[in-house]
């Protein structure tokens, strides 16, 4: 087997921590091929530790930060908790590391002054894990505009739309949180305005461009299962518009909703380009109507070995980026000046949600009297207490802590409930009805589980009435309010539905079937079609705009060879009766 080519002409080799063990080992496997051993690691929770000592046989891993940093590596991979981001950060410069920080860069913007001024200090490298631009589809699109191929950027919209309804109640991993009476502690209730840099940091990418102002109007509707009501938490629509530095506006559009979203469209003064459903589309010469056609974007050189890394080689390069930065002296996109241009549109579209849509200015945080008038903006969300605000406090234990297990799986099997029943209702206009199947094969699956946790939820909810907890265990039950998904028969009657429903697809998918089973539809439009166009009839006779009915089918023979547009012929009328011979009508159809 050939050994790979290495990435860096040289045999420096970054000693590296991963502080955050369950989205930091995502990057695990990437490391080695980058110059990176993975010698240390850090994390409260106890499974996501013994995960780390499996993978990482003789390496160091502790719960305790400070024996962490005591250790001897050069560089720190941060995947704390995002709001705690900016002081861990800080933390890891002062003790001397270089840091990739999962994002966002900090919560608040007095914490974006204090990150770049311990960055400058500290001499070390900071980039920020934004992966999200360094798609194969976003690194070509980067290269065409610096090209010049789509002029100069007019407006652009950039979607990141993720329900991710689970993690509100579990680790990365999707282990439920423990103890279990708890929730995140953070997706419980950070509203998705903080969280704007997949779909910021790509427009950012490709353009070369800053934001410069940010307006956002309030959303308040969010979906069922979320602890925090209206624009506070993750539940809901968070769209904003931003100002470029160029004097173009951006629709940036985070939040979770029923439709998963990923699309991104941007318009130049030379061309446009659309990312929709994977596909990228260009429209080139420089023309609202000029030509339009899909296009394959091929990766930059390591594209193979980017691949092969997680969210579509995103997690490749903005390792590789940050090796980079270290070994060679190469600056990252995404230093600490350009991760604060990124974080702090989200920060202040929240703001703006709340003050019903007043524009913010941007800080440039490059600049020291822009960060004096940013010094005590301490402005933030308000948190949950993801600890002790599920329940009251007198609570039975035994039962309370089941409830992010619970909650967990009923969010995953409810929706499975709710998916057969509305797709139901739309059965017939199934482009492919086969679908149908699919759907009842998921609910199957589903139903045993459903079918444990959904009497525990009815506990909690009737043991703490008006809890939290209760109101998102009722949001939940009511996506699959059916009284027969507590009959013991009600698998078994699924079960043999689907058969039957199985065998009239496969019996309306066999050609001579289909043929048996539309007979009886199509007799008559072919029987006018004919009647229509007679096979004795001139060329002329197509013009009649009415159809020559059934009964004087037999003596077509005796129609007149001319007939008025719009007229039955004159024979019509004095046409026998009586019905033609079977055997002849039979005849002709052929």
């Amino acid at each position: 087997m050939t050994k790979p080519k290495p990435i860096f002409a040289t045999d420096r080799r970054i000693r590296l921590g991963i502080w955050g063990l369950g989205r930091g080992l995502s990057f695990f496997n990437t490391c080695r091929a980058l110059n990176m051993d993975v010698v240390a690691g850090c994390d409260y929770n106890l499974h996501m530790r013994q995960r780390f000592a499996q993978l990482n046989p003789g390496s160091y891993v502790t719960d305790d930060v400070e024996h962490f940093l005591a250790q001897d590596f050069d560089a720190v991979l941060l995947a704390t908790y995002c709001p705690a981001h900016a002081d861990d950060a800080i933390r890891c410069l002062q003790a001397g590391r270089h840091v990739l920080s999962e994002v966002t860069s900090f919560h608040t913007v007095a914490e974006g002054v204090r990150l770049v001024e311990a960055v400058e200090a500290s001499g070390k490298v900071y980039n920020l894990a934004e992966n999200y631009p360094f798609s194969a589809a976003n690194m070509w699109l980067a290269r065409k505009w610096s090209e010049g191929l789509f002029g100069e950027l007019m407006y652009a919209e950039y979607e990141y739309v993720h329900e991710c309804r689970t993690l509100a109640y579990t680790y990365i991993d999707g282990e439920p949180i423990n103890p279990g009476n708890q929730a995140h502690s953070w997706r419980s209730w950070l509203n998705f305005h903080y969280y704007n840099t997949h779909s910021l940091g790509p427009m950012m990418h490709i353009t070369g461009l800053r934001p410069t102002r940010v307006t956002a109007l309030p959303s308040t509707p969010r979906l069922a299962g979320y602890l925090m009501p209206g624009r506070e938490g993750m539940g809901g629509a968070t769209p904003s518009l931003i100002s470029m530095s160029n004097g173009s506006v951006v629709r940036n559009l985070m939040g979770a909703t029923t439709n998963d979203s990923h699309q991104q469209r941007l318009w130049g003064t030379l061309g446009a380009a659309e990312l929709v459903d994977g596909q990228l589309r260009l429209r080139l010469g420089a023309a609202g109507q000029a030509p339009k056609y899909p296009v394959i974007p091929h990766w930059d050189e390591l594209g193979e070995q980017a691949a092969k890394a997680g969210h579509g080689g995103g997690d490749f390069w903005t390792l590789y980026h940050f090796a980079r930065h270290i070994i060679e002296g190469e600056p990252a996109f995404f230093d600490v000046y350009r991760a604060a241009d990124c974080t702090l549109p989200g920060i202040l579209a929240y703001r703006s949600s709340l003050a019903n849509g007043q524009p913010f200015t941007v800080p440039d945080l490059r600049d020291p009297r822009q960060r004096d008038a940013c010094r005590q903006d301490h402005f933030a969300q308000p948190r949950f207490d993801h600890r002790h605000g599920l329940f009251p406090a007198e609570q039975d234990l035994e039962l309370t802590t089941r409830f992010s297990l619970t909650m967990r799986d009923l969010i995953r099997t409810s929706t499975a409930y709710r998916a057969d029943r509305d797709w139901r209702q739309v059965q017939g206009d199934l482009a492919e009805p086969a679908r149908i199947l699919e759907v009842i094969d998921r609910l199957l699956e589903s139903l045993p589980r459903l079918q444990v946790v959904r009497p525990v939820a009815r506990k909690l909810i009737e043991a703490y009435p008006g809890s939290p907890a209760a109101g998102v265990l009722g949001e939940m039950l009511a996506l699959c309010d059916d009284e027969g998904l507590d009959h013991a028969n009600f698998a078994a009657a699924l079960k043999q539905e689907r058969r039957q429903m199985a065998q009239r697809l496969s019996r309306s998918a066999k050609p001579g079937t289909t043929k048996k089973a539309s007979a009886k539809k199509a007799a008559r439009p072919a029987a006018k079609k004919k009647a229509k166009q007679p096979a004795t009839a001139k060329p002329a006779a197509k013009k009649a705009a009415k159809p020559v009915p059934k009964k004087a089918a037999a003596t077509k023979k005796a129609a007149p060879k001319k007939a008025s547009a719009g007229k039955k012929p004159a024979t019509t009328k004095a046409a026998p009766k009586k019905k033609p011979a079977p055997k002849k009508t039979a005849k002709r159809r052929k």
